[in-house]
């Protein structure tokens, strides 16, 4: 349970993240892995991401008919928390754009980079999988890799010698870093985020 006091919903984009004309992503989607052994562990920051964003909604989960996912919608915009493997997250991305009549270029995925140290991120768009599993099944299904990720920085800070992925991934986020996660939440919000009503 996120329990950092939190802004609400609806702000106005403050940068030009998205050119004049584009079509500007209303989907969110959070990749992780299914079940407590997972929970709360680097490698799911996706998904704490989308818990984040849940507990301002102050709304419940809706499940999927292929309990493939899980979602909510807030006005406009649409949360979605996979609930299925990492490396089988193609799937559940694909079913959701299917469930909600949408494109690729409609979605940001929210998942963990172990090239970017705990506190920085990176949007980008239209890049390869740099070995992520979740974006490696998420550009098979889709058959593009034209859409919006949103990379969350997950590598220790300060390390003596560079650890590899596997050596990190899986532990359970330190309270220190989890503050630091919310710290990055909120300054994408203000990017991911559009005011969609006057």
């Amino acid at each position: 349970m996120v329990k950092k006091e939190k802004k609400e919903l609806g702000l106005k984009r403050q940068t030009s993240t998205w050119s004049p004309g584009e079509p500007k992503p209303n989907l969110i989607i959070g990749l992780g892995n299914p079940g407590t052994k997972y929970e709360n562990t680097y490698h799911n920051v996706g998904h704490l991401f989308l818990e984040y964003l849940k507990e301002k909604t102050k709304q419940n989960w809706e499940t999927s008919k292929n309990c493939r996912f899980e979602y909510i919608k807030d006005g406009k915009i649409l949360f979605v928390k996979t609930l299925i493997f990492m490396n089988e997250s193609g799937k559940a991305v694909n079913s959701a754009l299917k469930l909600f009549g949408l494109k690729p270029n409609n979605i940001i995925i929210a998942h963990d980079d172990s090239d970017l140290i705990v506190g920085k991120y990176k949007l980008s768009r239209d890049r390869n999988s740099a070995g992520h599993k979740g974006i490696d099944s998420v550009i098979k299904h889709l058959k593009t890799k034209n859409f919006w990720r949103f990379r969350i920085g997950i590598r220790p800070e300060n390390e003596h010698t560079r650890l590899k992925a596997e050596k990190f991934v899986l532990k359970k986020i330190k309270k220190q870093d989890l503050e630091k996660f919310y710290s990055v939440f909120n300054e994408v919000i203000e990017k991911l985020i559009v005011k969609v009503t006057p």
